[in-house]
């Protein structure tokens, strides 16, 4: 057990885990698994300016906000981390977090590279995770296969996937989700070691 670990027992401080990937690799899925197997960990829902899509729903999927409440926040700096993606506000809550990790809960974080780095400054211990698909061309037929984007939407997230993984040294642990069974089971076992340190 490292000095952190230690003073983590003795605190009685939770974990920040954080999952990111590129669209289409699958971290929707591994992030639900997560939740189902760990039943005591919490999941930091994000909160957002945009307007809900079909099917989602408020408080699970994001908290939707209005931009000058956002902006709001943004003044009393109430953002562990946010950005501002197609005209939109995005961020996650620091008082959420805070009272989360101080009460000695465990915490699911889905956000991108960016995102990660702008948390990793205020909280440096996070676990990070980052889920790669097996090859850019796996990736490609699993974002075509969905039949949701145009062809230039589709081109626009294999160059933004492009970046993210060639970024992905920034993460203690990268997974590779060839096989679904094999990436929960390495991804299960990540999340135990850490639970127990």
């Amino acid at each position: 057990m490292n000095a952190w670990n230690e003073n983590r027992a003795a605190s009685g401080k939770g974990r920040l885990f954080i999952l990111s990937a590129p669209s289409g690799a699958g971290k929707t899925t591994l992030c639900r698994v997560l939740m189902e197997h760990f039943k005591d960990m919490l999941y930091s829902v994000s909160y957002t300016t945009r307007d809900p899509r079909k099917g989602e729903i408020k408080g699970a999927d994001y908290h939707f906000i209005s931009k000058d409440e956002f902006r709001e926040k943004i003044k009393e700096g109430k953002w562990a981390e946010w950005a501002e993606v197609h005209g939109n506000y995005y961020g996650t809550s620091a008082e959420f977090l805070n009272d989360a990790l101080s009460s000695g809960k465990n915490v699911l974080l889905d956000i991108d590279v960016e995102g990660t780095r702008k948390i990793l400054e205020q909280y440096p211990e996070s676990i990070t995770i980052f889920i790669m698909p097996p090859t850019p061309e796996i990736l490609r037929m699993r974002i075509e296969s969905r039949g949701t984007d145009s062809s230039e939407i589709i081109e626009k997230r294999l160059k933004n996937a492009e970046t993210e993984m060639a970024q992905k040294n920034l993460y203690r642990h990268v997974i590779v989700n060839d096989r679904l069974d094999e990436a929960i089971g390495e991804l299960i076992s990540i999340v135990e070691a850490y639970r127990k340190a």
